[in-house]
Parts: C-alpha cells; sequence; structure tokens
C-alpha cells in the first residue's frame, strides 16, 4: 500500500486510490464535524460539563454531600481553619513603623560610565542604518 500526501492540504496522508484526505472531503462537502455529547457518567442523563466527566447537577450534589460530611466531621484534617477573630486581631496600619527611602540616586561616575554606554549604542545603530542603506542603494 503506497501513501502519499493529499494534494489540498498537503498534511494528511492518502492512498493513491483516494483523491482526497477525509478532512478535506469533509471540508468540501461542508460537513461539520460533528462531537457526541458525552453524557454525565453517574445519573447518564444530562451532558456533561467541559473537561469534567459528570453534568452540573450530579457536581453540585456532590459539592453540597461533601460540604454536609465536612461539616459533621468535627476533626481537622490536616486543614487550616480561618479564625475570623485572628483576621480582625491586625494591627492598624497607622501603628505600623515607617520604612525609611532608600536613596536611589545614581553615582555620578556610574552615571558618566551609562551615558557613555548609551552614546556608543546610538552610534553603532546609526551605523547599521547608513550600512543598511549603503546595502539598499548597490542593490538598485
Amino acid at each position: 500500500m503506497f501513501f502519499e500526501k493529499c494534494p489540498r492540504c498537503d498534511l494528511n496522508y492518502i492512498t493513491a486510490s483516494e483523491k482526497y484526505c477525509k478532512v478535506c472531503m469533509r471540508e468540501m462537502k461542508g460537513d461539520n464535524a460533528h462531537d457526541e455529547i458525552e453524557m454525565c457518567s453517574v445519573c447518564s442523563e444530562n451532558p456533561v460539563l467541559p473537561g469534567r466527566d459528570i453534568c452540573l447537577f450530579c457536581l453540585k450534589e456532590m459539592s453540597s454531600q461533601a460540604s454536609a460530611a465536612s461539616s459533621h466531621d468535627d476533626s481537622n484534617d490536616g486543614e487550616e481553619q480561618v479564625n475570623t477573630r485572628a483576621l480582625t486581631d491586625l494591627d492598624d496600619v497607622s501603628s505600623m513603623d515607617e520604612i525609611p527611602e532608600v536613596d536611589t540616586d545614581i553615582p555620578a561616575g556610574e552615571f558618566e560610565k551609562m551615558a557613555g554606554e548609551i552614546s556608543s549604542l546610538e552610534s553603532m545603530r546609526e551605523e547599521e542604518a547608513e550600512d543598511e542603506d549603503e546595502d539598499e542603494d548597490d542593490m538598485m
């Protein structure tokens, strides 16, 4: 059996007896790819949610059952419980220490060095632009 690439899309392989690949045939006929709707694995009545194997109704049921079961458990199960009282007992912002400002000035020697590097970069860009212009002139 000899395979060759589809002449229309040049992506898929077809046998020598076929004229176009199945994807191109479907596109030329105007058929849309019909994805089968997956049904819920729990109730088998409703379509599943994208990326899941259960429907919205079953997901809500499971989450409500899980929350009811966790509320009946008095054990901590390693999960950290949020204490709302601890959140309200935080210090006021006014009583916090101020962070000292950091001197952000660039030293004079460093500034001169940076200015020299910037000017050399600008001159390099100008030289490259001139070289490109010369190359374009030579090509014409």
